[in-house]
């Protein structure tokens, strides 16, 4: 893989840290490193590049798709290796009350 293109980074973007969902983090997202770095701007005092594929994510269903859109694109990338989810059994307020249960009720 050639590296004049740029490089691209792909993962999974984490969970928000403001919910308790897994809401928009079921995707893979595709990553542009920066090409250069970020300079001083002499008048305003912002930093700042001229390298504009910074601002692009790119998502995808699945981890093969992104990898698929890199090699065609001729891009070098490095992808995070998949993860397994845990299982999560949903709960029911309503298993409190359930005739037939076994459990100690707490009040």
């Amino acid at each position: 893989m050639a590296h004049s293109k740029g490089f691209a980074r792909i993962f999974q973007p984490p969970k928000s840290a403001m919910q308790s969902g897994r809401a928009k983090s079921e995707g893979w997202m595709l990553e542009f490193t920066p090409a250069e770095a970020k300079r001083l701007d002499p008048l305003m005092g912002w930093y700042g590049s001229g390298d504009m594929r910074g601002q692009v994510r790119l998502s995808f269903g699945t981890r093969a798709q992104a990898i698929a859109y890199a090699e065609a694109q001729g891009l070098a990338y490095e992808a995070e290796p998949e993860t397994a989810k845990p299982a999560m059994k949903p709960k029911v307020y309503a298993d409190n009350f359930r005739f037939g249960r076994h459990e100690n009720w707490s009040h």
